[in-house]
């Protein structure tokens, strides 16, 4: 459990800095830029596929995915390298990078660039998300750590509200190249803000950065998520898809094997031990595989079975971030009083049970009766995510914040590349028209639907494995 002793190994001498009202604001600033990045890109997938770029299916759903994936492939080891080297200049250098990435995907002249300027995008936000939450919890106090953390969730839903706005109001009023080019200066901006107010928090060079385990790690996640987005294309029983497949668990478990024997591992795998980090890990992963695939077709949906406009239709998932933004904090009161199992239970059976509703919609269904599903399914994330968080964060000592920040958000960032790709890839088995066109948009959304229904029974089996891991846990006492 985290131990406020704990976060005094090499303090800085001086009194020990707190969390201001100005550092709090400007690391979720740094978290709702990363965070609208995803979102963001959603909006575009009309504008994207029409560009003279000429984007195939796979390289739209690569494009989505790349930040993602490197977001997440990179998390740990991010986490890593801030508590060894500073979460300070970990953050900087994340904004740094992040910059530079929208820099190259404005300039693309042809999808793999795009694709690669993601990824250099992803790995700047890998840098980012663990620095924020590391330093939030270093100088938050026991008795305000669950809030603290409740802000910083409610950041991430305010993130997909402002992405989904900006890349609306991108695609309807400007180009896909103008939101790119926005990220330079935020990102310089943001990193001179960060320089003055975010105070030094004490690094750990015995900290392990691991390189060889994160790269088993990275190219595992890589393997498993290419061969889901190829999957359609060159078919599941493809020598191509196969071997990734197999590369992929080949690779998990020289990670794991590896984690084992080594004197430093970047994650070892005995910390699964706990019942209780096994079941909160795969808990935010859950919440964030159906928010994510919601957040690939939405844009879609709207656009083209609704008629929205871009700008219109990025305003119609405010019901998303409403219960995003709404319910972290009643979540963590009501863990407060119940336990974790409660919120946690409800909360991932309704983001299912969301999914579900959602799947039955079609081009006739009123927006009022789609936007209460969207809440629906947003209020149980919400509900769900301040206790899967505190329970990653709770389960490693203060001296690894990175690590554990690292991990948590990592199984979001897992989370919702698989959510995008197992969605892209049963719409893509399902559809293969062009939803621009009046007459194919009820096979769009026929496809859509058995996507979504796909992605919610997913999601309500592994609340159900959730909620049992809660359960053996309080058993155990």
């Amino acid at each position: 459990m985290l131990r406020h002793a704990d976060i005094q190994d090499r303090a800085v001498p001086g009194p020990a800095p707190t969390l201001t009202r100005a550092t709090l604001l400007v690391l979720c600033a740094c978290v709702l830029v990363a965070q609208a990045m995803v979102a963001a890109v959603n909006l575009l997938i009309p504008q994207l596929a029409a560009s003279t770029l000429h984007p195939t299916p796979g390289q739209l759903l690569w494009a989505v995915d790349a930040y993602v994936i490197v977001f997440a492939a990179l998390l740990i080891p991010a986490g890593a390298l801030g508590d060894r080297y500073g979460r300070k200049g970990a953050l900087m250098s994340g904004l740094g990078l992040f910059a530079a990435g929208g820099a190259v995907s404005a300039l693309a002249t042809d999808p793999a660039v795009l694709i690669a300027g993601r990824g250099l995008c992803g790995a700047g936000a890998a840098l980012i998300m663990p620095a924020t939450m590391s330093v939030l919890v270093h100088l938050s106090p026991p008795e305000r750590r669950a809030q603290a953390l409740a802000t910083w969730t409610l950041t991430i839903g305010l993130g997909g509200l402002t992405g989904n706005i900006g890349g609306g109001l991108a695609g309807q009023y400007l180009t896909w190249r103008a939101l790119f080019w926005a990220v330079v200066p935020l990102g310089g901006l943001l990193a001179l803000i960060v320089a003055r107010t975010v105070p030094r928090t004490p690094s750990r060079p015995d900290a392990s950065v691991d390189p060889v385990g994160a790269a088993l790690l990275a190219g595992a996640l890589l393997a498993v998520v290419y061969g889901i987005i190829e999957g359609p294309g060159f078919g599941w029983g493809s020598v191509r898809v196969l071997t990734a497949f197999g590369a992929g668990a080949a690779l998990l478990a020289a990670f794991t094997r590896y984690g084992l024997r080594a004197a430093r591992p970047l994650l070892d795998p005995r910390i699964f031990r706990s019942p209780k980090l096994r079941a909160g890990t795969l808990g935010i992963g859950t919440g964030f595989f159906g928010l994510f695939a919601l957040f690939y077709v939405n844009p879609q949906y709207l656009q083209y079975a609704k008629g929205f406009s871009p700008a219109m239709a990025g305003l119609a998932i405010i019901p998303v971030t409403t219960g995003l933004a709404v319910m972290p904090k009643l979540g963590a009161r009501l863990a407060q009083r119940t336990g974790p199992r409660l919120p946690i239970g409800v909360g991932l059976a309704m983001v299912g049970a969301g999914l579900l509703l959602l799947s039955t919609v079609d081009k006739d269904t009123p927006y009022l009766v789609y936007a209460v599903y969207l809440l629906v399914m947003s209020a149980g994330a919400g509900l769900s995510a301040p206790s899967l968080t505190l329970t990653v964060v709770a389960e490693l000592p203060a001296h690894q914040a990175g690590l554990g920040s690292g991990l948590n958000t990592a199984a979001r960032e897992i989370g919702a590349a698989l959510g995008v790709a197992v969605f892209g890839t049963v719409l893509a088995s399902r559809f293969q028209g062009d939803p621009r066109d009046p007459a194919q948009v009820t096979a769009f959304t026929d496809a859509m639907g058995v996507a979504l229904a796909t992605v919610g029974v997913v999601a309500l089996l592994a609340a159900a494995t959730v909620t049992m891991g809660y359960r053996e846990r309080a058993a155990a006492r």
